[in-house]
């Protein structure tokens, strides 16, 4: 039996409707489960912290290769629909949670853990900035995220974006495989991708929210030059910002997209 047929009968059995709205399309591709396993890196020792979890076929995949999985999924028959197969194969080492993982920072109390998601679309930024915002230690994410979003992710300079800057202050991401909408049922709309994060062990030493209160300015216009989005959001003459910006060594006519974090952070030095 092929997984859409497969999706389609235990959809039928558990009256399980996908809802759109939820991001609700099961990924119909053997050898995509595969390959999101494979880049996650995973030995018998790792925790993963499993997002969307639908209706298991990747993770009893994982939970053959770790120690445990927590598979978090909102949705309350998918939940139990997970639960009753993970207990009807015998499966012992994965943790079910029926919760909203947007809560992750205060219900998931995890230590030196992996995330593996299939994130819907709409939560993306906020479910990022809540991982990296976290105390607990996580060393590596493997997200099926929208084409699209993955591309702004991992964007070089020129097409840098505040969610671009956001993630590459905290790690380094490659796009590992591009995913066509045809392996999805119900099929969206857009194509997706695999997008690998490796977060950085070391911190970089700067004030964090000074850090993002300039990016936020600096991007608060994408048609303006920087000088003039800096003077906005600091109250400050073009003027001076612009010779901030000079300062810092850089083009005075510089645009937001055109910095990387790295650079931010000398810019951050002048404000």
């Amino acid at each position: 039996m092929d997984l859409l047929q497969k999706t389609k009968e235990l959809c039928k059995f558990y009256d399980i409707k996908p809802a759109r709205s939820k991001g609700q399309n099961f990924l119909i591709n053997e050898e995509v489960y595969d390959k999101v396993v494979e880049s996650a890196n995973l030995n018998k020792n790792d925790v993963v912290l499993e997002v969307g979890p639908g209706l298991g076929f990747l993770t009893a995949k994982l939970a053959q290769n770790v120690k445990k999985v927590i598979a978090v999924e909102l949705d309350d028959k998918l939940a139990s629909a997970l639960q009753t197969g993970l207990d009807s194969r015998g499966v012992k080492n994965v943790e079910v949670k029926n919760e909203n993982i947007l809560d992750i920072n205060s219900k998931f109390k995890i230590q030196n853990y992996k995330i593996v998601a299939n994130l819907p679309y709409n939560i993306t930024s906020v479910f990022l900035r809540k991982v990296f915002e976290s105390e607990q230690k996580l060393s590596l994410m493997v997200l099926m995220l929208q084409k699209e979003v993955a591309e702004r992710i991992v964007a070089k300079l020129g097409k840098m974006s505040m969610l671009a800057v956001s993630v590459q202050f905290y790690s380094e991401g490659e796009i590992i495989q591009y995913v066509p909408k045809e392996d999805f049922w119900p099929q969206p709309e857009v194509d997706s991708a695999i997008i690998k994060l490796k977060i950085k062990n070391e911190k970089l030493k700067v004030n964090e929210k000074d850090f993002f209160r300039l990016v936020k300015f600096g991007f608060s216009s994408k048609r303006k030059m920087l000088k003039n989005n800096l003077s906005g959001g600091y109250h400050i003459s073009q003027t001076e910002a612009e010779e901030k910006i000079k300062k810092a060594g850089f083009n005075p006519k510089i645009r937001a997209q055109e910095l990387s974090v790295i650079d931010w952070i000398k810019l951050l030095g002048e404000f």
